[in-house]
């Protein structure tokens, strides 16, 4: 089989993968699923005409000639109705939220009035009507639909389930997922330091990808490199809906994974990508269930889990929205590249004026687990290119933590 390209065998675990179906949850904890039911409006909301600021609620009419003494003939809080309608020469103390008086067609806020007495008001400008009035049904109508299916939840997007008083919504139900690590080089978090063995940190760093896409992974452990023992194991693993298996994916002699889950019915669909780091990963299905093959160097494996595993998790969960957002950054120093296959730099990005700088972590090597640590993103170079040089722009896929920043960002 001839080397796929990422975006060949990215379209080809799309291809492979289904949204789930849905499952019931607890507004409480809906956030960060995708919904998979139509949501509509319970009520107009507002139910009325309500004030925007806190003032007095008034006839423009009687402003005409600003400055104007009014006379106060109520108060009315939020949660109250209005007792009187308003006639010429009235107006109504108001806060905001709370139901416009008949009469009134427009509010003036509090800052541009002076109180002259309990009962008289006088009121600096005129004002349009309407002016800080929010009309009946501004936010949504009765029977509308104001959420459709596939949209993720937000906390703005529960804000909205909450005020058409949803208390469990249907939403796409999120994939089990096991993690397998592989190879007898492989030390335990709970085993003794063995300084002729490599810490197993393949299964916990996939663990924390896994789990920043909002899924509960299972360690399955390592299963050692042995055929039999290794069937065990990934016996186990077809149990799940997804099973990520790293490490013996390669052609080694000892590189057991593809054959021994070919004997177990998969069909394999790649295993062999134009990319660097990370060329020897494969991906099959048993059935409906679905293997990826990841690399056992560290850096590899988590650089194509964010090509091919996160695509695949967000579809099932039903997200629209499926890859890592990119964004284009300056090089701040040259890079090579040895056309053939597209290459992830690890990078960290800086802000700039018009934009972002983007710098090299240090070194790149697939066993380099510190630069992952380190990065911000992964700064993509084009199979076909012969490297860049400082001042290219340059496409940055965005890894975790980098919808933060140190500052606001804006300006006042």
């Amino acid at each position: 089989m001839e080397y796929l390209s990422v975006l060949a065998a990215q379209q080809c675990v799309l291809e492979s993968v289904a949204v789930f179906g849905p499952e019931p949850v607890k507004l409480e904890q809906s956030l960060g699923r995708v919904l998979a039911e139509e949501v509509r409006a319970n009520r107009d909301q507002p139910p009325y005409d309500i004030s925007a600021m806190d003032g007095y609620a008034l006839r423009s009419a009687d402003l005409t000639n600003a400055p104007a003494t009014l006379e106060i003939i109520e108060d009315i809080k939020a949660g109250d109705m209005p007792s009187r309608a308003l006639a010429a020469g009235q107006c109504a103390r108001i806060m905001t939220g709370a139901p416009i008086p008949q009469g009134a067609d427009a509010v003036i806020r509090v800052e541009d009035t002076e109180v002259l007495d309990e009962q008289h008001v006088q009121i600096n400008q005129a004002v349009k009507p309407g002016n800080d009035i929010r009309r009946l049904g501004e936010n949504m109508r009765n029977g509308e639909v104001v959420l459709a299916p596939s949209t993720e939840i937000t906390p703005g997007v529960i804000g909205v389930l909450a005020t058409v008083k949803r208390a469990q919504v249907q939403v796409y139900r999120r994939p089990r997922v096991a993690i397998l690590s592989t190879g007898n080089e492989l030390e335990g978090l709970d085993e003794p330091v063995d300084p002729n063995k490599i810490p197993n940190s393949n299964s916990y760093a996939l663990m924390g990808q896994v789990q920043a896409l909002g899924i509960e992974p299972v360690l399955l452990g390592i299963a050692r490199d042995d055929p039999a023992e290794l069937e065990q194991y990934l016996r186990r693993g077809l149990e799940y809906e997804v099973l990520l298996v790293s490490g013996g994916t390669s052609v080694g002699v000892h590189d057991y994974v593809r054959p021994t889950i070919e004997a177990l019915g998969a069909k394999m669909l790649f295993w062999r990508v134009a990319m660097k780091p990370g060329h020897p990963v494969a991906f099959g299905k048993v059935g409906e269930k679905i293997i990826f093959g990841l690399p056992g160097n560290p850096v590899s494996s988590m650089v194509c889990f964010e090509q091919f595993v996160v695509p695949a998790l967000r579809r099932m969960m039903g997200h629209a929205r499926t890859h890592r957002r990119t964004i284009t950054a300056r090089l701040t120093h040259n890079v090579k590249h040895q056309p053939g296959r597209t290459e992830f730099i690890r990078v960290m990005l800086a802000k700039e004026e018009g934009g972002y700088a983007a710098s090299s972590t240090g070194a790149q090597g697939s066993g380099m687990l510190l630069s992952m640590a380190r990065a911000d993103g992964l700064a993509v170079l084009p199979a076909d290119c012969n490297g860049m040089v400082a001042g290219s722009m340059v496409a940055v896929q965005l890894l975790d933590g980098t919808v933060f920043q140190g500052e606001a960002g804006f300006r006042e």
